[in-house]
């Protein structure tokens, strides 16, 4: 197989409390579950414990392979949620969750207290939108655990971070910021094979700094960590295509499907049942010349 024509993938296997994580020969489907009022895309809509866990269980239906519970929006120019707020709208969601799915539950948090209590009530995975950068005690949570943990680039704060934002070479930016989060991850004793890496699509940049990001994700393979990617319903798409974000569908189709045939061994989406016939014909293809 070719890498530099359809970007074939590493393999990874990462250990859950519950069984290993295998990535690289299937696409994982990470189904976004946002328990604020103001989320850009569905704030608002899962709030209600039970609402969420509904939605939770449907996308799992829907094909799933991982649901990312988070309880404070990081859209461009959002406020921090107090720990206690936070800590409230998402252990009962997480805990209502993991009484009834198989398939690992994550938690989309920097704030170190709060990924602690959600791992202690049965959440596998941290999801951490700073790359360990606004909570210096996250590392030592995860070694901890030894959880899984997601680490993101992202230049400045959700307050700040689409202010004016400019690189002189952004992937050369996004790695080098990745591999500090690694050096993190080692120093407080954690192990680095559980680290995942995210490039922030649309944390802290330009739309073209994201259209750069997708059509270099093969430069991340320098980190030898598995890769996700989030661009559901993003701005970004919206300015490509000229449409509001709830007829960004297509759009978020296409950036999925050219970040799998660019390396991504798990996409984070809004809509799941899409997304995973897409990825899966996309892995069919990818996988085609080993069969």
């Amino acid at each position: 197989m070719n890498p530099s024509r359809n970007g074939a993938r590493r393999q990874f296997v990462l250990r859950c409390r519950e069984g290993d994580l295998r990535m690289g020969k299937r696409t994982l489907v990470m189904g976004v579950l946002n328990i604020t009022p103001d989320s850009f895309s569905d704030g608002g809509l899962f709030l209600e414990p039970e609402a969420a866990i509904e939605h939770g269980l449907r996308m799992a239906e829907e094909g799933a392979d991982i649901i990312d519970v988070g309880g404070e929006s990081s859209r461009p120019g959002s406020d921090p949620v107090p720990l206690d707020e936070e800590i409230r709208r998402i252990i009962p969601v997480i805990k209502g969750l993991v009484a009834r799915l198989q398939i690992p539950i994550s938690v989309d948090t920097y704030k170190a207290q709060v990924a602690e209590q959600a791992v202690e009530v049965g959440a596998q995975i941290i999801n951490d939108i700073s790359g360990l950068h606004f909570d210096s005690q996250m590392p030592a949570v995860a070694a901890r655990y030894d959880t899984p943990l997601i680490i993101m680039h992202i230049k400045g704060t959700p307050k700040t971070m689409q202010q004016d934002p400019s690189y002189t070479d952004v992937m050369a930016e996004v790695i080098t910021y990745l591999r500090e989060g690694i050096e993190r991850i080692e120093r407080a004793g954690a192990d680095p094979e559980q680290v995942i890496v995210d490039p922030g699509i649309g944390f802290g940049k330009r739309a073209e700094d994201n259209l750069v990001i997708l059509n270099r994700l093969n430069d991340l393979n320098i980190l030898e960590r598995p890769l996700l990617i989030g661009t559901s319903r993003k701005s970004f798409i919206g300015a490509v295509l000229d449409v509001e974000v709830d007829q960004r569908m297509v759009g978020s189709l296409a950036t999925v499907a050219v970040s799998v045939l660019r390396g991504a061994h798990i996409v984070r989406v809004h809509d799941v049942a899409p997304v995973r016939q897409a990825v899966d014909m996309v892995d069919a293809i990818i996988n085609a010349e080993e069969q």
